[in-house]
Parts: structure tokens; sequence; C-alpha cells
């Protein structure tokens, strides 16, 4: 009887996992969209976001002395 539960505790974590690949799909394609429609977007709120200027490679993102 031993191998029934372990054989469903299998199939448990078996479709949780599939059930995450699927959700992280749907999400890819949600990122993916929101990218493909940001550009059009970007140029009608007049480029507000590209005026700031990037961290330098040493930058940790923390202000102050070290």
């Amino acid at each position: 009887m031993g191998i029934w539960i372990e054989l469903g505790v299998f199939v448990l974590a078996l479709a949780f996992g599939l059930w995450q690949i699927h959700d992280v799909k749907k999400a890819r394609e949600a990122t993916r969209r929101e990218r493909a429609q940001a550009p059009g977007q970007r140029q009608a709120s007049g480029d507000a976001g590209e005026n700031r200027a990037a961290p330098g490679p040493d930058s940790d993102g923390l202000s102050g002395p070290r």
C-alpha cells in the first residue's frame, strides 16, 4: 500500500511542476507583449525615462561612502 502513497505524491509533484511551467510561459508572453508595446508608449509620454543616467560599473546602488 505504501507504493500507492508514494505514487500519489509523485503525481502531485509532477502536476504542480507542470502548472508552474504553464504559469511561467504565460508570464513570459505577457512580458513580451508589454515590451512590444513599450516603445510606442515611451514616445507618447515624451521619453521621460531616457534622461536618467545609468549607474557606473562599480555602482552597487547604495549611496554614501563605503
